[in-house]
């Protein structure tokens, strides 16, 4: 009698799904994000839509902002999502769970580095500019990834139109409620990562919920799998 050989298991799907790896690193980019606009001179290093904004109030003279900060941001960011398209052209074809993977491992190293540079060096000249560029960078190459994974509706650090599909596929819309439940989710979880990185931020200075984000980024990239 022939013994039945025992299914193999697809090694794509061992890990957490990339919509809870997506949506725990969009809790990352509130984080981000509230480190960087209160505490690194209102700027933003990971949602580049307000970056785009603050620099046009920069560039008219409005006070609070700077144009070289902004500028930064915006550059660093740049450089991360062509590092990033650079790892999806070698990687992309190949195993989705090992690209996300190494993508989340550089990220958790840079934000990691940012809080070791936080901490040492809080109030030197260039502790600014070195936390805006690291952060922009790992935000830039993250962005990448998350765009060629291309998991609808996450793209975990944009959510204007997150907000749009919630309210045209809503009752009031269409009443299709089409993925409303990851909408949902992502709203919260920006909102929630924003909260709890303002606190952090008054509290605790910058170096706390830079090693905080850095961890949860560290936690994604031993976890994640290839499947949405």
């Amino acid at each position: 009698m022939t013994t039945p050989t025992p299914p193999v298991r697809d090694p794509e799907k061992r890990g957490l799904r990339l919509v809870t790896v997506l949506l725990s690193l969009t809790v990352v980019s509130g984080l981000i994000d509230a480190v960087s606009y209160l505490g690194l001179g209102r700027v933003f290093t990971a949602n580049m839509t307000g970056n785009v904004v603050v620099l046009g109030f920069a560039a008219a003279g409005a006070p609070g902002f700077s144009v070289p900060h902004t500028a930064a941001s915006l550059v660093c960011f740049l450089l991360g999502a062509v590092t990033g398209g650079r790892v999806a052209a070698r990687h992309g074809s190949g195993s989705r769970r090992r690209w996300a993977r190494l993508t989340l491992a550089a990220e958790a190293v840079l934000v990691g580095a940012c809080a070791a540079v936080a901490f040492a060096w809080p109030d030197a000249a260039g502790t600014r500019y070195a936390l805006i560029a690291l952060t922009a960078y790992a935000m830039g190459l993250r962005n990448a990834t998350v765009r060629r994974l291309g998991v609808p509706d996450l793209t975990t650090t944009v959510l204007t139109m997150t907000l749009t599909g919630l309210a045209a596929e809503s009752r009031l819309g269409d009443g299709t409620g089409h993925r409303s439940p990851r909408r949902t989710a992502s709203v919260l979880a920006m909102a929630g990562g924003a909260c709890l990185g303002a606190w952090l931020v008054l509290h605790h200075g910058l170096d706390v919920p830079l090693l905080f984000a850095a961890l949860v980024s560290g936690a994604m990239a031993v976890v994640a799998s290839g499947r949405e």
